[in-house]
């Protein structure tokens, strides 16, 4: 039987699904976290890995002659070295658009937490000022109405697409910048530029990869663009978006609000300006993790483990 390592399992089961599946596959060991110094130790003699975020570096995977295939409990790859990996022959399997509908939700769950204040009035009622109100019901915030205001969706792939798909059911106008040409897109989405995107929309929804070319595409130049009363939610990479650059304009009342899922590093360090900017909504990089997700994140991974011992390897992104 194979030797399998999975290298930082704990993200996708902390406890509520079972390995059952892959151990049955092959001689199995799981440890939950794998720090650095301790990956080429772990990996030694593994014919496979499954890692999420431990880095297999060109180094690496030059130092792990017996390793065969690479399996990414995620949709992103940018922990592996591909160029590495191609030159060995070595398969390198993601898996794709498994958490689409909890990121599209999530991206929701800060739009609607942010217009109708739903944390503040929460904690306002728990202090007990509901109690002490002469009239039957308070606010004390602006509560805004989603339909006819236009979002904009940056990036228009499986999460931009449901996200949009959600505004409309709220009557919302949806913008996209997307590669996707104008007849490729659902009727009620139109595609515009990215500066026009900024400009005109009233809530901008980032949905892009981490690139070269996203990385800091919503500097204090794009800001500067938004309205006043916009709202940036970010549920896609951290580094997307400069984040002194987003502290400054909440701060100085720039821009309304940001709800955002994802930062620069991770954990933040205790110095990230947006923990405490005004008006930010922070949740810890959690829009992937719903029970449904991760349930088949699990499925997928073990499907592609299975092909790639039956010969017929799936979802192989070095050969994209």
């Amino acid at each position: 039987m194979k030797k399998i390592v999975v290298l930082d399992g704990y993200a996708m089961n902390p406890g509520d699904l079972s390995f059952d599946g892959i151990e049955a596959l092959g001689d199995c060991t799981v440890y939950d976290f794998t720090k650095p110094g301790e990956v080429l130790e772990r990996a030694k003699d593994a014919e496979i890995l499954l890692s999420n975020k431990t880095r297999l570096t060109a180094e690496t995977i030059a130092a792990l002659p017996k390793l065969e295939y690479i399996g990414i409990l995620a949709t992103g790859y940018n922990n592996v070295d591909l160029e590495a990996a191609r030159n060995r022959g070595i398969v390198v399997a993601n898996v794709p658009a498994y958490s689409t509908a909890s990121v599209a939700q999530l991206a929701f769950a800060h739009i609607l937490n942010i217009t109708m204040q739903v944390q503040y009035h929460s904690e306002q009622v728990h202090a007990g000022r509901w109690v002490r109100n002469r009239d039957f019901c308070f606010w004390d915030n602006t509560l805004l109405e989603l339909a006819g205001k236009t979002i904009g969706v940056v990036g228009f792939g499986h999460t931009g697409a449901a996200t949009a798909a959600i505004a409309l059911g709220f009557g919302m106008k949806v913008a996209a910048y997307t590669s996707k040409p104008q007849s490729q897109l659902p009727e009620g989405v139109r595609s515009v530029s990215l500066d026009e995107l900024f400009r005109q929309s009233d809530i901008v929804s980032l949905h892009c990869p981490l690139t070269p070319a996203t990385r800091g595409m919503v500097n204090a130049a794009r800001i500067a663009q938004m309205k006043p009363t916009a709202i940036l939610i970010n549920t896609s990479r951290g580094p997307v978006v400069d984040e002194q650059a987003l502290a400054d304009a909440l701060n100085a009342g720039r821009i309304y609000a940001a709800g955002v899922d994802v930062l620069s590093s991770e954990p933040p360090k205790p110095d990230n300006p947006l923990l405490s900017a005004k008006n930010c909504c922070i949740t810890p990089h959690m829009a992937w993790a719903t029970k449904e997700a991760r349930q088949r994140l699990m499925a997928v991974t073990t499907d592609n483990l299975r092909a790639f011992l039956a010969g017929r390897p799936v979802n192989d992104v070095t050969r994209r």
